[in-house]
């Protein structure tokens, strides 16, 4: 009888998680709005 189980090895491998995506955008949001400020102010 063959085995049936699930192969992990075939399955998705995890992206990144909410929290690393999360933590992109904001420094992604943080650093365009500090070179806003330094365009603004010449």
């Amino acid at each position: 009888m063959s085995d049936k189980s699930p192969r992990h090895e075939t399955s998705k491998k995890p992206g990144k998680t909410l929290k690393e995506k999360r933590a992109e955008k904001h420094a992604k949001a943080a650093a365009r709005s500090f070179h806003d400020q330094l365009v603004s102010k010449k």
